[in-house]
């Protein structure tokens, strides 16, 4: 049993209760800028998360070149699950490359710096990211008029 893989599924699992509450909005809610929150869409948010792995994981701790992605490229929730099907890869990646191998320090940039993180760290922060933006989204979808249902962790 891998336990961080174990732990991704249930992440997985969680995320899709996420997408079928933002499929409950109507699309145009869905890409609605919030003023009061910064001017961020819901839309934006999803696509901050699915950057953090891709940026954390991806660049950082394998090495690859990923662009960003622009929310304004994603014009729906069918598209942003499209997204995290690529994002669930690139996890899936991350978790055998550095299966056993997570207390390694490696290099990465920090703000204007840079800072010594360990993989267990990288991941655990990209996760914890998620979980913290899945709030305001459920927030934002309040704001906006829509009832969310329970969000809590899947049950095994």
């Amino acid at each position: 049993m891998d336990v961080f893989e174990n732990q991704y599924d249930l992440i997985q699992r969680t995320r899709e209760s996420l997408f079928r509450y933002c499929e409950s909005l109507s699309p145009t809610d869905y890409v609605k800028e919030i003023e009061t929150l910064g001017g961020v869409s819901i839309r934006s948010l999803h696509a901050h998360v699915a950057d953090c792995y891709r940026v954390w994981l991806g660049s950082r701790a394998l090495g690859k070149f990923l662009p960003k992605v622009k929310p304004e490229s994603v014009g729906n929730v069918q598209e942003m699950r499209e997204v995290f099907k690529k994002t669930d890869a690139l996890v899936h990646e991350f978790l055998n490359e550095f299966k056993n191998k997570w207390d390694p320090a490696i290099q990465a940039s920090w703000q204007s710096g840079s800072a010594e993180l360990t993989e267990l760290w990288l991941f655990t922060h990209s996760i914890t990211h998620e979980f913290h933006h899945r709030g305001q989204i459920v927030k934002m979808g309040s704001q906006l008029g829509y009832i969310p249902p329970k969000m809590n962790l899947v049950k095994p």
